[in-house]
């Protein structure tokens, strides 16, 4: 199995924040002879079948401290010019799938994986093991599917993740390239999942007295503040014991749990494109979810209904007045104790409940009830991802020394939601983030590249290499079969032989003696 170079979460979190869609396709490059007076390598027949899709589903990425860290690069002073990386990011089954006609490695042009798990710390991501992954050529017939087995990782007292299975799926026809159905196919499925049973950006103690240095309270609502937070039952950490769990159990509770099934399918094809011969490139990515709990079991327990499931396509046609992008918005219906609290969908798509220190005896914070709320101490902010897209007019090579190809290209993200946890400023805690935790779930990348007219679906032409230009195409040449009936070379061989087999006869028939007196 050829393993990829960057985990699962880079990815995913790499082409979230790439604004490139107009740079060229990063593959391997095309290898050049050191002396140039050599001949050029031969990159094989011309492709006249030019096509590029992507798509990336995540189920979920867990980002501590975001914009905390600052970004590092090899380029002095490069990095400040980067967006800030997060403390921790932690991504949970992604389905990645990937076709590429530009890729130099035969393997690189078909590419599908569903990845358990990835991590970063302060935006560096290590190689994780366990992923299922297919690459083409050469053609898979069947696909790979399996359990997938999270490897450990310095985040897992803060997830715990149930049965993840995947499977994954690479095509490439040796004539014809992409044009096979589907060309790259990856997905994953969860059934169930908690994250953030701590918030280590928070104090792990109950008593903050002289730590509330940044705090906008006075003297009196500083009091307030302090007295309340040491009558709660856990530190914030714990957020005031609403993630410590019961005691019967002994299980730890968590800011964000997944009780039934999640699942993510992304899948890269050609499909016919009317009024022509040729095809369209189609990347699609798609989540499956029913239900998500904020502080299970719980006296504040919130429910979130997915009521819709979000799909969200892209169709390249090599034309700006036919490519489109198609986005299912999600729908998620907010409710606590039986009381709808709202709804989430693409004309409200943000949705804020405060957390609060409790009034009387209470134990807990409350959370969402504004009646029993003493003092706001933080917010969780729900929101579904926006739609983002981007297009551009493709008019040069799709990756280094390839061919000139006039066409379009377009991509899109979108997330199923996003949950936030932020402070207050009455929480004047030092260095504290502008956002202590975000959970994102159901992330979604999706790109397409076609030519002008369309992908042809046709078999490769024989070039012969032109060393005026390296890599980049030459004089079509009639190929040269596989049977030797064909090769002009080989009469004049035979020709050849046969001559001096004669040849030999001939002198092994005359007699030594005749031989001597000749000479």
């Amino acid at each position: 199995m050829r393993l990829l170079a960057l985990p699962a979460v880079a990815v995913l979190v790499a082409l979230l924040g790439t604004p490139a869609f107009a740079q060229p396709v990063v593959t391997t490059p095309v290898p050049r002879p050191s002396d140039p007076n050599q001949p050029p390598v031969s990159t094989g027949p011309e492709r006249v079948t030019h096509a590029i899709g992507d798509a990336g589903t995540g189920l979920a990425v867990v980002r501590l401290a975001p914009g905390a860290a600052q970004t590092t690069t090899i380029l002095p002073g490069f990095g400040e010019q980067l967006p800030r990386q997060s403390a921790a990011e932690l991504g949970i089954g992604l389905a990645s799938a990937q076709a590429n006609s530009e890729a130099f490695l035969t393997y690189e042009r078909a590419v599908a994986q569903a990845s358990p798990f990835g991590f970063a710390v302060e935006g560096r991501a290590p190689q994780t093991p366990g992923t299922l992954l297919q690459t083409a050529s050469p053609d898979n017939p069947r696909a790979t599917t399996g359990g997938l087995t999270p490897p450990s990782t310095p985040l897992d007292a803060l997830v715990r993740i149930g049965l993840l299975t995947g499977s994954a799926h690479a095509r490439w026809d040796d004539e014809l390239g992409p044009c096979v159905s589907p060309t790259a196919d990856a997905s994953t499925e969860l059934a169930s999942l908690s994250v953030l049973n701590a918030i280590p950006t928070l104090p792990a103690a109950t008593d903050l007295t002289g730590q509330l240095t940044g705090t906008k309270l006075d003297a009196t609502g500083q009091k307030t503040l302090l007295d309340g937070l040491k009558n709660l039952s856990g530190p914030l950490s714990r957020l005031g014991g609403l993630l410590s769990g019961t005691a019967d159990t002994g299980a730890t509770g968590s800011l964000l749990s997944l009780p039934n099934t999640m699942a993510a399918h992304s899948t890269v094809e050609l499909v016919d494109l009317p009024g022509t011969p040729n095809k369209a490139v189609k990347s699609t990515s798609t989540l499956q979810a029913s239900s998500i709990r904020l502080l299970a079991g719980t006296p504040v327990e919130i429910r979130v209904d997915v009521v819709a499931q979000p799909t969200l396509t892209v169709l390249a046609t090599g034309d700006a007045a036919t490519s489109t992008t198609s986005y299912t918005a999600p729908v998620l219906k907010v409710s606590q104790g039986g009381r709808v609290l709202g709804q989430l969908d693409a004309a409200s798509p943000k949705l804020d409940v405060p957390i609060g220190l409790p009034t009387g005896d209470l134990k807990l914070p409350v959370v969402g009830d504004l009646r029993q709320r003493l003092l706001d101490i933080g917010v969780l902010r729900l929101q579904i991802g926006q739609l983002n897209q981007k297009s551009q007019p493709v008019d040069g090579p799709l990756s280094q020394d390839g061919p000139r190809v006039d066409g379009f290209m377009l991509g899109a993200t979108a997330r199923l939601l996003d949950l936030q946890l932020l402070p207050t400023d009455a929480l004047g805690l030092p260095n504290l983030p502008s956002a202590l935790a975000q959970v994102s779930l159901g992330e979604q990348i999706v790109r397409a590249v076609a030519p002008s007219g369309g992908v042809v679906c046709a078999p490769a032409h024989q070039v012969t290499p032109n060393p005026a230009n390296p890599g980049g195409g030459g004089t079509k040449t009639t190929p040269l079969a596989y049977t030797s009936a064909a090769y002009n070379t080989v009469p004049i061989f035979w020709t050849g032989t046969a001559l001096l087999l004669l040849g030999a006869i001939a002198v092994g028939a005359v007699p030594a003696e005749r031989r001597r007196e000749d000479a």
